[in-house]
């Protein structure tokens, strides 16, 4: 794993203010912490088998042995709050040292949650997150606004700042899916008011549905210009459906992938540019908060500061949130670079 990765490409990097996983792997020795159950970081993303949460969880993996503890992934196969549920109960009653979650809806899961804190787990969102009272620190890619305005530009820039533009989303209630497209609503009619959202459509963050929804907004909408998918399930699934259909190079895509899934949509013309942060480094940046957390380092005030090993200090933000930082957009020039 390279965590210079968003460093060395910050020159190409659009500058932003602003989903078969493992299922349970032990940590090795080390010198940051017993091994003991204190010490186990335990990983629950919105769902398995989607190659986003597979790249987090190999960064979260990372860190945990870098520090001597013990990594574990588990979750559920369809993205919902209710399907997280038991696996967050499940941490509580084993006393893991801490859980790290990307939340599929912002309140539905705060009874759990705050059982697991009563037992003493701390709760570290990453992704997507939780109401701010239910959790002790967000791990956060990149600011909402930055994330939302930078695909808008890409779509607009593809279509020539006008036309209609659908969104294909992850689940209704995905929080940060959500966040994303109230900004993307409110900057697009400020700064490109020739640029029309017609519609947004949910895929649930299944290949299929997506693949099917995308389908049916070309068909609903004949005249339109682009599709901005703020998902990487979706995204890919919707260019492999306009790879080998008559869109392709008519109807413009972008959004949030990753280089492994969309290098070849990227190749073959299907996809000029989309952006994404880096998810092992999400990961990795999510597990060192637990473990600072967990050893009392942090208690996720404003202004605490621990070491995130290779990728250095991070300070605590209002409401307890920490940025991992600026997402690059990748093009078909440097998606060769990248290997997530």
């Amino acid at each position: 794993m390279k965590f210079n990765s968003r460093r060395a490409t910050a020159l190409v990097a659009l500058t932003l203010a602003a989903s078969t996983a493992l299922t349970a792997c032990g940590g090795g020795d080390g010198d940051g912490g017993s091994g003991d159950s204190a010490e186990t970081i335990t990983f629950l993303p919105k769902n398995l088998g989607n190659p986003y949460f597979d790249a987090s969880s190999t960064g979260g993996e990372d860190a945990v042995k870098a520090f001597g503890g013990t990594f574990e992934e588990v979750g559920p196969t369809n993205a919902t709050p209710d399907a997280q549920v038991p696996f967050i109960n499940t941490a509580a009653q084993q006393g893991v040292g801490a859980l790290v979650i990307s939340a599929n809806d912002p309140t539905a899961l705060g009874d759990a949650l705050e059982e697991a804190r009563d037992a003493g787990v701390k709760v570290v969102t990453f992704d997507s997150d939780v109401d701010a009272e239910y959790r002790d620190l967000f791990v956060n890619q990149a600011t909402a606004e930055g994330i939302a305005e930078a695909q808008v530009d890409l779509v607009a820039e593809q279509i020539g700042g006008e036309g209609e533009v659908a969104i294909l989303s992850a689940a209704a209630n995905a929080t940060n899916q959500n966040a994303w497209i109230d900004l993307m609503e409110e900057y697009a009619a400020s700064e490109y008011p020739d640029i029309d959202i017609v519609e947004t459509v949910y895929g649930d963050d299944d290949d299929q549905t997506s693949f099917d929804k995308t389908a049916a907004l070309l068909q609903s909408h004949p005249d339109l210009k682009g599709i901005i998918s703020p998902t990487t399930v979706g995204i890919a699934a919707a260019a492999r459906y306009l790879s080998t259909s008559q869109y392709k190079g008519q109807v413009a895509l972008t959004g949030l992938g990753t280089p492994n899934q969309m290098r070849e949509y990227l190749e073959d013309g299907t996809v000029t540019a989309f952006a994404l942060w880096n998810p092992e480094e999400l990961g990795y940046l999510a597990a060192y908060a637990a473990h600072a957390l967990v050893e009392g380092d942090i208690t996720g005030e404003e202004g605490d500061t621990f070491e995130a090993g290779d990728l250095g200090e991070y300070t605590v933000g209002a409401n307890g949130e920490v940025v991992l930082g600026e997402p690059t957009v990748f093009t078909v020039d440097n998606v060769g670079d990248f290997d997530f």
